[in-house]
């Protein structure tokens, strides 16, 4: 198998026998480990005698203190057919093994697990020739979620950060490298910005590196609801995971696979990577020797009727399922062909607790609520310099009800410390379902308080913005951030030397960002969403009477000359100038949108519900309005 955690065929293996036939996973490592009634004094061994806390329980503690027993378990799991095997690290962050005390012990417990577990399976496939295994290295979601609060009475609270998320994943992930896995599977995902930030420790590590391990991602869904236990759907959550570029997703513990297949056909059309299951042996059931209802051949005919349907391309076992459970299941399964990979059409594809998409050449205007922006309401503003959250939440609310698709949020302001107010509100946000569900775009003009949002985020939002005003390398840098993020971009009309007025240096910069963000950054277009700037006209300066024009003839060059692209604008910088007559500025808004919309534009930040329709405008001041945006006529204004 090459070098330990260095074979650059094992994706190439893995992929191509994941073509020819369904891939079995290993079965419950907890289960077994149960099944052994291990005492206080197995789990401490001498190593353990006298720490001061209880560890039984702490079943990744014994790959140090019964190396023997976890081998054991994994050879069983070998020989009932399991083709890829977990190592037995599922707790092994450093946050999760602060519970027992034992939090510095996190990157020795990963190395010696991974250790174990590829000697196991080397030594299982020299005895069977035959034979192609491999070990994954199991990352588990902890027992901190980073977008709930566990304190009913302070929703904005958080009993862990993104950072020190990642962090523990980056120190489990580097010794399960070290200690020789094949990939790296983060599994039983109950909240998506935990999995969020274990994909960016990956993304980190593989740049350091210089090469990538094939990355496994499973989530799990909690209940009839059909979501996380974050809220979010399978299809918003894969739109927020996409950019791992997983070999597979999948679903795995909390529900038999009865109960999963709902979900499993939606993620199957969903997601074009491999897909995984691997249920419990149904429901918990104390009477049962294993702890659940199924029987061997229970979960075997339920996972072997998703197989039937084409669903599957990795299958095994969670809570509940033996070596017995995954001999069954390898027996079910062997006679149904793997799943074909959908093909998806191109859309951008985001998600707050629930999915968004952008698809297709004529998809309806995506309006973006301004209200939740300290430099564009008043309101809000002086809200937040009061501290009134609470209220403030309330335009979000309003935004959402008036038809917004997504929300602009920007904490912008002298006096305010924006990286904290734009935490806090997020975070608030997190317990309102009625807006969370909608993506958010994160505001700002300063990359920490970008940044301190993208960690507060479990969906996929969009960064309003970045540019090339400080030159390529800083504008790569950001870019590559917001991808490990997992969000879109939207990339302002402006680079060294200034904002672009003219056509000309609008098509230019965002061409030039485009080549930039596909040959450097490897961005998806979809993903870029360029904002041209809109500048307002009706100033009395001759110069700016073709700043509508320009933004609309740019617009429809930019969507002609860069496929996939999106082009989005703030809408109320045009009427600036007339910001004492807000009829007029409604009407102003409303007719450059409708001849924008006609050349290409897809988004605009707006005051949703306060947009007249372009039909209803009075034709005198329909007439007046677009004298004024296509400079008509010399007294326009």
């Amino acid at each position: 198998m090459g070098s330990p955690g260095k074979n650059p065929d094992v994706e190439e293996q893995l992929r191509a026998t994941l073509a020819e036939r369904i891939l079995v996973l290993d079965g419950a490592m907890g289960t077994m480990i149960q099944a052994h009634e291990l005492t206080e004094e197995d789990f401490r061994a001498e190593r353990f005698r006298d720490h001061p806390r209880e560890l039984k329980g702490n079943n990744d503690l014994l790959s140090l203190s019964r190396p023997e027993l976890i081998g054991d378990i994994h050879r069983a799991f070998l020989e009932a057919g399991a083709d890829i095997i977990e190592t037995n690290t599922f707790s092994s962050t450093s946050i999760s093994q602060a519970d027992y005390g034992l939090g510095g012990l996190a990157g020795e417990l990963n190395i010696t697990a991974a250790a174990l577990a590829r000697e196991t399976v080397d030594d299982f496939m020299r005895a069977n020739p035959g034979r192609s295994c491999f070990v994954a290295g199991a990352l588990g979601p902890t027992n901190r979620t980073a977008s709930l609060s566990p304190d009913v009475d302070d929703p904005a609270y958080r009993a862990v950060t993104f950072d020190q998320l990642a962090e523990a994943y980056r120190e489990q992930a580097e010794g399960l490298i070290e200690g020789g896995v094949d990939l790296l599977l983060a599994e039983t995902t109950f909240d998506t910005l935990n999995l969020k930030a274990a994909i960016f420790a990956f993304e980190e590590i593989f740049r350091e590196r210089g090469s990538r391990l094939p990355v496994m991602l499973s989530i799990t869904i909690t209940d009839a609801s059909g979501r996380t236990l974050s809220g979010q759907t399978p299809e918003a959550c894969w739109h927020s995971i996409r950019h791992a570029r997983p070999l597979s997703v999948g679903i795995n513990c909390a529900l038999g696979a009865g109960a999963m297949r709902p979900y499993i056909r939606e993620l199957s059309r969903i997601a074009d990577c491999y897909l995984s299951c691997y249920p419990n042996a149904g429901l918990p059931n104390p009477l049962s020797e294993t702890g659940y209802d199924e029987t061997p051949d229970d979960t075997s005919d339920a996972l072997g009727d998703l197989a039937g349907e084409g669903l599957l391309n990795i299958v095994g076992g969670c809570c509940g399922t033996t070596p017995e459970h995954i001999r069954a299941i390898a027996g079910r399964v062997s006679g149904y062909a793997p799943r074909d990979l959908p093909e998806l059409t191109e859309a951008t594809r985001l998600s707050g607790l629930e999915p968004f998409r952008i698809e297709g050449e004529k998809a309806p205007l995506v309006m973006v609520g301004e209200r939740t922006n300290v430099t564009g309401s008043p309101r809000f503003r002086r809200l937040i310099l009061e501290e009134d959250f609470e209220e403030a939440l309330s335009i979000a609310r309003q935004q959402v009800e008036n038809g917004a698709n997504v929300i602009d949020i920007n904490f912008d302001a002298a006096l305010l410390d924006s990286e904290d107010s734009m935490t806090r509100f997020l975070n608030l946000l997190g317990s309102e379902p009625a807006v969370s569900r909608i993506p958010f775009v994160l505001d700002s003009s300063r990359w920490d308080v970008l940044e301190a949002g993208l960690k507060c985020v479990q969906g996929k939002g969009v960064v309003n913005s970045i540019s090339l005003k400080d030159g390529e390398e800083p504008f790569v840098d950001k870019a590559r951030l917001v991808r490990r993020y997992g969000a879109a971009v939207i990339v302002m009309a402006f680079d060294e030397e200034g904002q672009a007025d003219t056509v000309e240096r609008k098509v230019a910069i965002c061409e030039r960002v485009a080549q930039v963000l596909q040959e450097t950054v490897g961005f998806p277009l979809e993903d870029v969403i360029f904002d041209p700037n809109i500048f307002a006209v009706g100033t009395g300066i001759e110069e700016h009477n073709e700043y509508a024009i320009a933004f609309i003839e740019a617009t429809k060059q930019i969507k002609e000359r860069i496929p996939r692209v999106h082009v989005s604008g703030g809408l109320s910088n045009v009427s600036f100038a007339f910001r004492g007559s807000p009829r007029v500025r409604e009407a102003m808004h409303t007719v450059f949108l409708y001849h924008a919309i006609e050349a290409g534009l897809d988004m605009a930040i707006v005051n949703a519900g306060a947009l007249p329709v372009y039909d209803d405008v009075p034709t005198e001041l329909l007439d007046a309005v677009e004298d004024l945006l296509f400079n008509r006529r010399p007294n326009a204004t």
